[in-house]
């Protein structure tokens, strides 16, 4: 369970660079990461997303 917890902290760290980088500069990072591909783009905004409600909804056991 550990593994998952290591995966969506990074996510949500991913997230807040790049809304940092978006709000300060305006450079979108995962879109220029991923630019060329739409479809990767969405993924990694859905699992980002997906990360963020996955540690509110598990706060208690990830701050253990």
């Amino acid at each position: 369970m550990k593994t998952i917890n290591l995966i969506t902290f990074l996510l949500v760290v991913i997230g807040a660079i790049n809304w940092t980088l978006y709000g300060v500069m305006g450079v979108n990072l995962v879109g220029s990461i991923f630019g060329s591909s739409e479809v990767l783009v969405k993924l990694v905004y859905f699992l980002t997303g997906l990360s963020g409600v996955y540690m509110l909804t598990h706060f208690k056991t990830l701050t253990k």
